[in-house]
């Protein structure tokens, strides 16, 4: 396991401080949460991308839910 140093400006501390107190997460849980969410964020950026590029090319296509559940 990694040991990582992060060093916060007072305006960042606060910040930081102010998540704590209301979200009730120690730092640690706090930073890997925020990180997690920004992959998470990238990542339904890459699909989002991959249906709009689908679409516009006319490739798109959807199925009913009766359709899911047959196969």
């Amino acid at each position: 396991m990694a040991i990582t140093s992060i060093r916060f400006n007072k305006d960042e501390e606060k910040v930081l401080n102010y998540l704590k107190e209301h979200l009730h997460y120690d730092t640690s849980t706090l930073l890997k949460k925020a990180l997690f969410y920004l992959y998470e964020d990238f990542k339904d950026r890459e699909i989002i991308d991959k249906v709009e590029e689908k679409s516009r090319n006319n490739s798109l296509s959807f199925c009913s839910f009766n359709d899911l559940l047959s196969d």
